[in-house]
Formats: structure tokens, sequence, C-alpha cells
């Protein structure tokens, strides 16, 4: 028998059994569209969170020190380990164009006129050079020795009628502490700017780490410490270079760190793009899962299609017995059969796929992340479908090519 005449024959068993057809290829539809969506939110969510800190961020060694195999994200369990003169030190080293501490300052309120909002976390203190200046949409980056601070819209909005360039705002600290700031700065987005905040829309307000938190940490302590610091090198090449030499000096006795280090804590340097790997594979690692449970949905589809197969072979036993005495082989009734089911595979995947591409529009534009189609995914997906389908059918249609057409003649 003709593939032609194979198709033709399974098209008109297909559309002579409509509803049980299009049931049949709904689970793998429904499979292949939860793969394809998940899938889809996986990419866009990596584009999302990776697509501006890339560009930005491959200059950038982060240290800190925390307990060995601490584990965890970066900066995880890090304790206060770097003085100011540390900080000055790596600066002057050579190929570092820029050193600057980033510290978490605990807080408790922050003001504005006559309102007063609680804010327990998201005020940073840190360098100017954290901040490019194309992330600020409105104003311009704080300067160090000034007390400024640069806001983003989410903590502008924390106030009636927000907060804006030119308005001053109170940091109040545990210990009846508290800073006033003038903002200088907007952020164009509340999204966390680097591996150590998340990457979440939190208030965040930056402050000058000199002379905001040396002060407020020299009212409480005369040794104030940061909790990490961040050095840029002056070029992608000179990268490993300049973390060799800010070891060397932090590892070495002229450095304050290498005191507080001890015994019990590690120093840990990692360049922005081995940070940037790290949250790659973790966002990997959730697709994966995602989408593992996902396939589950296609496995069901799978035997949707081994079944209602069967059922075809049974109840087409007499029609079976027709073809065989009038001629045809074994191999005919066999082609007949995985046609059919690898039709209903195709059409499943057809329809997953565009069922998935839809719902991942609408998944990433509910969760505002910029659309990624992984497009070789939607190739492996009719391919996956057509697997489906044969292998769903390999059973039934060779059950069916081994029929006796004596006894099916004689099946009623």
């Amino acid at each position: 028998m003709k593939l032609r005449e194979s198709l033709r024959l399974s098209w008109r068993s297909i559309r002579g059994h409509t509803l049980r057809s299009t049931l049949t290829t709904l689970g793998v539809v429904i499979g292949i569209a939860a793969v394809i969506t998940f899938v889809t939110l996986g990419v866009s969510l990596e584009a999302g969170i990776l697509g501006d800190v890339e560009t930005g961020d491959t200059n950038r060694i982060y240290v800190w020190g925390s307990p060995p195999d601490q584990g965890g994200g970066p900066g995880e369990g890090a304790e206060l380990v770097f003085t100011q003169r540390d900080v000055t030190e790596l600066r002057d080293l050579e190929d570092v164009a820029a050193a600057y501490p980033w510290t978490p300052l605990p807080t408790e309120s922050m003001a504005h006129g006559n309102d007063t909002v609680p804010i327990r976390q998201g005020v940073i203190a840190t360098g100017p050079e954290y901040l490019d200046s194309e992330q600020i949409d409105d104003g311009r980056q704080f300067t160090e020795g000034e007390r400024e601070a640069v806001l983003n819209p989410a903590a502008a909005a924390q106030f009636e009628g927000n907060v804006s360039v030119g308005d001053r705002i109170t940091v109040s600290v545990p210990g009846d502490s508290a800073v006033n700031v003038t903002v200088v700065g907007i952020l164009d987005t509340s999204e966390g700017q680097g591996p150590f905040e998340g990457f979440g829309e939190d208030p965040r307000v930056y402050l000058p780490a000199d002379p905001v938190y040396l002060d407020l940490a020299g009212e409480a302590t005369d040794d104030p410490r940061y909790l990490s610091v961040i050095v840029e090198a002056e070029s992608p090449r000179t990268v490993e270079t300049t973390r060799d030499s800010a070891r060397d000096y932090l590892t070495s006795n002229a450095s304050d760190a290498s005191d507080y280090l001890g015994d019990d804590l590690e120093l840990t340097l990692q360049t922005g793009g081995e940070l940037l790997d790290q949250i790659r594979d973790i966002l990997d690692r959730v697709t994966a899962f995602v989408t593992g449970i996902a396939v589950i949905s296609l496995v069901v589809g799978a035997i949707g299609i081994a079944n209602i197969m069967l059922v075809s072979v049974t109840e087409r036993t007499r029609e079976i017995g027709i073809m065989k005495a009038v001629g045809a082989q074994n191999r005919d009734v066999l082609t007949l059969f995985l046609t059919e089911a690898a039709i209903l595979g195709v059409i499943g995947a057809v329809g997953g796929t565009v069922l998935g591409a839809v719902a991942g529009w609408a998944a990433t534009e509910y969760a505002d992340l910029p659309l990624s189609y992984p497009f070789e995914w939607f190739a492996i997906a009719v391919g996956v479908g057509v697997l489906v389908g044969i292998v769903s059918g390999l059973y039934p249609a060779w059950r069916a090519a081994r029929t006796d057409p004596i006894e099916a003649l004689r099946y009623e």
C-alpha cells in the first residue's frame, strides 16, 4: 500500500470519529503546550534577570568573607571584615579601575515630610560607581562625601505623591540614630542592581558609604567595617589579573581584612561572569524541573493514543479481515495504523505548540518579562508529537497486522 493511500485512509478514519480523535489528541496538546509554556517562561525569566546585568557586570569582582562551605547565593553568610583602608588600598592596585564597598544598612523607617514608612531592609551603602549613569531615569548619581541618595521607583512610591529629585528624606536606624539625605536621582527600574541584591522589585535606597555609613557605624564602634567590596577591573581581559592582585592584598598581613578573617572565615572573590553563571544554572535547574513535571502530561497523552488505537483495532477487526482477504499484506495494515497514530501525534504537537506559544506570551505579559521564544523547542515539540504517536501506535498496529483474516471475517 502506498503512503498516500495510507494517509487518505487514516485521515478518513480520524474524520469518521471526530470527537474521539479530538479527545485522544487533547492529552498530547496539553502536554506539548505545558512544556512550551514553561520553557518559554524559563527562557524569558533568564533574559529578564540576566539581560541588563550581563552588559555591565563583566568587569566586576565581588568579594566577601564567609564560613567555609557556606553555600547559598552570592554573599551568603558574609560577615563584616573590610575596612575603609582596605577599600582605599584596593583602589591603588594595578589594573583596578574602581573599588567600593557594598553593605546593607540596618534600618527601621524612612520619612519624607510628615509621612513615615517602615523599611527594614533595602538601604544600601556603596560607592557611586555601583550605579551606572544610564540606569538613572531622573537626576544623577550621588557623590562620595556628600549626604545624598538615589532611590528606585519602588522606594520613591512609598510616600503619597512620590519622592522626586531635590526632596529630602530621613532614614532612621536602630539606636535612635538617623541621617538626613537629599534625593539626587531616581532609577529607571525597581529591579535589583546586582547579584548581592537578588532580582526582586523591593524598595531600594542607595547612599554613599562615605560619609553616611561610616558616620552611622562610627557611632556604634570605633572600627567600622563593610560586609563586602566590589572591585572593577579596567577591562574584561584583566579581570583575572585584577582578582589575583586583590586576593594577594586581602590575604596579606598588610590588609585589615586578613586579621578579621582569621581561621573561621574564608575569602571569596567571584567575577560577575561566574556569579551570572551560577544564577543561570539555578534558573536552568528550575526550568528543567518544571518542564519535567509537564512531560508527565505527554506520557498521559501517549497512553491515551495507545488506548484509543487498541479500541480502533477491535472496532475494525472485520475491516482488517476484508483488507487481508483482498490481498493486503501485514506491512500494509501495520503502515495504516502507524500512520493514523502518527497523524494524531502531529495534530497534537502542532496544536500544543500554538497553545504553548500563546500561553507563554500570556505568562510573560503577566510576569512583566521580556518575551523570548525557545524556537528549537518548537521543532522538538513536533518531533516529540510524531514520536509519541508512532511509539503509542506500535503495539496496536502490530496487533492489527497479526490479525487472522478468517477469524476477522467471522468477527461480529
